[in-house]
């Protein structure tokens, strides 16, 4: 007989599948909940035809030719994602696949679909990882065309409000959503982070760093215009004036359009001794470096769009006990809360000092390091996260599982952890 078992298509526009690390951890959770996956997205590694460490989730990538830089090559970049993802769209449906999607953002131009896919009686999800408005005012310096902007506005009003139902990734999300006109019994925090299984249990080794005679500050993640990477950098010049140059490094683990400039940085103030770039790492490697560390900077500016982002690299940080250094924001704060140490302004200076104190306080560390642990075994996990998302699905696909009830379900219990983290890729 026919798998009849009810299928899920998720759209990506701005990752492959393999590096979307909160995609991943949610196709493995519609998996063991017994549904059918096929992720649309950009092509990434050109062999893969299932989406590593998953049981079966089908991949369906497509090419891009254009990437983004300034308005209209964004526009360009994002007419042709909307053209390919409805293309693979609608050859799922003539496959009687796609009973119901998830599309997550940037950008924010999929609510066509949506407006089909609902007078098909099917659900569609909004999965909101970016404020697609506040990244642009951003990426502008501050300076957005004000046409532009609103553009933007109503493009997201447009997603939010032509979704069956919405995840937002944090509370600021969740309140930006209702400003939009979504009902409440629509909106369902779902935070990032990793899962229990996917952080080693503690070795003897771990701790709140320092004990090998240098500390290791570490920044790991995207390394874009947005991220103010060479705020860290800047950190590390004023960390060498008032704490030296002996017994300590910055390692820079990640990838992205800013990294030649954040290299030719370090060459022009004379940093080579002192910061490293690590390239892009995989899971093993990510946990090996963070359980090597002391503290971790988190160098995002106090700007609208970071004070209301969650920053999937914080969470990472505190799933390792590692102190954090970051501005202070309102969701930096309900994400690390008395794990992380907290500046105003986000300068190199303020960073530098706060860095400087933690290194000389051994005790404060070990203090952060047990809060950071206790918040995230006990609030941050996917495990916590993944039950919220998955009774989204449950709710909205009630009729279609229960004609579904007599397909078998899939074995209990996922795949080995270790795969996914090693597979995952950019935050």
């Amino acid at each position: 007989m026919k798998n009849r078992r009810t299928h899920i298509t998720i759209l990506i526009a701005n990752l492959p599948a393999e590096r979307d690390r909160r995609v991943i951890r949610e196709c493995l959770t519609l998996e063991e909940a017994g549904y059918e996956v096929t992720v649309i997205a950009p092509r990434g590694d050109k062999s893969l035809r299932v989406l590593p460490g998953s049981r079966g989730t089908r991949l369906r990538p497509y090419p891009v030719f254009v990437y983004g830089a300034g308005v209209l090559s964004f526009a360009m970049e994002f007419v042709w994602s909307f053209l390919c993802i409805m293309v693979r769209l609608l050859g799922e449906i003539l496959a009687g696949r796609a009973h119901a999607v998830q599309v997550c953002n940037p950008p924010d131009v999929y609510w066509p679909l949506a407006l089909m896919l609902r007078a098909m009686g099917r659900p569609w999800v909004f999965d909101h990882h970016d404020l697609c408005p506040e990244v642009y005012a951003t990426r502008s310096a501050g300076r957005p065309n004000r046409w532009v902007y609103r553009t933007l506005e109503l493009l997201e009003w447009l997603t939010l409000r032509t979704a069956s139902a919405v995840i937002a990734t944090n509370e600021s999300f969740r309140d930006n959503a209702l400003r939009r006109g979504v009902s409440e019994e629509k909106v369902t925090v779902v935070r990032n982070g990793p899962a229990l299984s996917e952080i080693a249990p503690p070795g003897q080794d771990d701790g709140p760093g320092g004990r090998h005679g240098e500390h290791h500050l570490v920044y790991v993640g995207v390394l874009g215009p947005q991220d103010n990477v060479e705020g860290a950098i800047l950190a590390a010049e004023q960390l060498a004036r008032i704490h030296g140059r002996a017994g300590w490094r910055l390692s820079i683990a990640g990838d992205g359009e800013s990294l030649p400039a954040l290299r030719k940085l370090v060459a022009d103030r004379g940093l080579g001794d002192l910061v490293e770039f690590t390239g892009w790492l995989e899971g093993p490697a990510v946990d090996a470096l963070l359980r090597s560390a002391t503290v971790a900077i988190q160098p995002d500016l106090p700007t609208e769009m970071n004070n209301l982002s969650t920053m999937a690299k914080t969470v990472e940080y505190v799933a390792r006990g590692l102190p954090v250094v970051a501005a202070d924001l309102v969701e930096t704060r309900r994400t690390a809360g008395d794990a992380a140490s907290y500046v105003p302004n986000g300068t190199p200076s303020e960073y530098a000092e706060a860095i400087d104190e933690l290194l000389g306080d051994r005790e404060r560390r070990t203090k952060m390091r047990e809060v950071g642990l206790a918040r995230f075994t006990g609030q941050l996990a996917w495990d916590h996260q993944a039950r919220s998302y998955i009774q989204v699905w449950h709710r909205l696909l009630a009729g279609r599982r229960l004609a579904d009830s007599a397909v078998p379900r899939p074995r209990t219990g996922g795949p080995d952890s270790s795969r996914v983290t090693e597979q995952a890729g950019r935050e």
